[in-house]
């Protein structure tokens, strides 16, 4: 074997450890002479370099003395890989499991029943009781053979850790967000059935309308929650029409007014002739009905709305059927539409635009679930677009996003 340049061992011969679990390994040519022959070399066969893999990668070989110990190894057990190298893999890696019990020992790679062919990826302790994510794999010269390698796989805890974190954040808030419209409702309609005669006529209706208007809410709230997992598991789809973005947009403006919104407030500017745009007509509705109710309710003074072409470079499509669809012009750009709402309101503090499309991000204490704009990207970007926050020219939030023209290929 040698050394790397960052420490890391590369062994002679290719490391080839099969699916992960306890199932028998794939076909792996030349295992029984890993670290014999000196004419292979570990980057050779794979066509890169231990260190270039982005989990820890540890290998130890039949005697139980460490091989390789990769960079990512290094840096997530913060052990010098230099040092680890030619040491026992239990010197090297003294991992615990949650009990406190010594985890070579009770796994015992190298005895054991000979049918073993590694451990699952589970939840380890490093000294001083740092959580890491383990699997090993148990490299047999033939079936039942002795173990001629063992391959183990290391991976820190933070990205699991974010996830589960997000994962809690988002029961809290829909537990919540559902409590309160829920109590409402139900506190409404009991005390309607109980005492339905001693209420007047307005007053019944005071009480279904409240009713209604949480029954509302709670059914937005269930939509957002539907839109998240189709975001997160990459199955939001996009059944595109051909959408007017102004006529999108003055019937948005009359629906805010409609609801006691003065119409001086709003500054539509459509800079004509725009591109013929096709897109899902529901979800543009979506899209402007947040920008342009966070503008209300967020911001100040006149909200001033821009439709107008817009050149896209290099836009990629979520669909695979619309991967044909662009329409490109000499300069290799694709025409699009941008959309910029503005308000002349306080603004977004500088420290905080980089978090404005994540969930639960709120710009202020008036109300909302934190989730409307990251569903916002979410549907911009699966129609191929993009979307950018910065500030107005009146010192307010300005949300610009940008669609491409996304006709179908037959249409192109």
């Amino acid at each position: 074997m040698t050394v790397g340049a960052s420490g890391s061992a590369i062994t002679r011969g290719p490391v080839r450890p099969g699916p992960g679990g306890t199932g028998p390994p794939g076909p792996a040519p030349n295992v029984g002479n890993l670290g014999q022959d000196p004419g292979q070399d570990f980057g050779q066969d794979f066509g890169i370099d231990p260190d270039d893999l982005p989990d820890g990668l540890v290998v130890a070989d039949e005697t139980g003395r460490v091989i390789c110990f990769n960079a990512a190894a290094a840096r997530i057990t913060a052990v010098v890989a230099a040092e680890a190298v030619g040491s026992p893999l239990e010197r090297a890696l003294p991992l615990e499991d949650l009990e406190g019990r010594r985890w070579w020992a009770l796994t015992d790679p190298y005895g054991g029943l000979l049918t073993r062919y590694g451990q699952p990826e589970r939840n380890l302790l490093l000294p001083g009781g740092r959580e890491v994510l383990v699997s090993a794999r148990y490299v047999r010269a033939h079936p039942q053979g002795p173990v001629r390698r063992l391959v183990v796989s290391i991976r820190g805890t933070e990205a699991r850790r974010r996830t589960e974190r997000s994962h809690a954040e988002l029961i809290a808030t829909v537990a919540h967000e559902l409590r309160s419209p829920l109590t409402s409702v139900k506190g409404f309609t009991a005390t309607l059935l109980a005492k339905w005669e001693r209420f007047t006529d307005d007053q019944k209706r005071l009480m279904l309308e409240t009713v209604d208007a949480d029954a509302n809410r709670v059914t937005r709230l269930i939509a957002e929650l539907l839109d998240i997992s189709r975001i997160d598991s990459g199955r939001l789809e996009v059944r595109r029409q051909p959408v007017d973005i102004g006529t999108a947009v003055g019937r948005h403006i009359q629906s805010i007014t409609a609801s006691g919104q003065a119409p001086d407030r709003f500054l539509v500017r459509i800079q004509q002739p725009l591109p013929a745009l096709w897109a899902d007509p529901d979800k543009i509705d979506q899209i402007l009905g947040n920008l342009l109710e966070n503008a209300v309710r967020h911001g100040a003074g006149t909200v001033t709305i821009e439709v107008a072409p817009a050149q896209v470079k290099h836009v990629e499509y979520a669909h695979a059927e619309h991967a044909n669809a662009e329409h490109t012009h000499a300069d290799g750009g694709a025409k699009g539409t941008a959309v910029t709402v503005s308000d002349e309101g306080p603004g977004i503090p500088e420290e905080s635009m980089g978090r404005v499309f994540t969930r639960f991000w709120r710009g202020s204490k008036r109300g909302g679930t934190g989730l409307g704009l990251y569903i916002v990207k979410g549907i911009v970007e699966a129609h191929g677009g993009t979307i950018t926050v910065g500030r107005g020219p009146g010192g307010g939030a300005q949300f610009r996003f940008i669609l491409p023209v996304g006709a179908p290929a037959y249409l192109a």
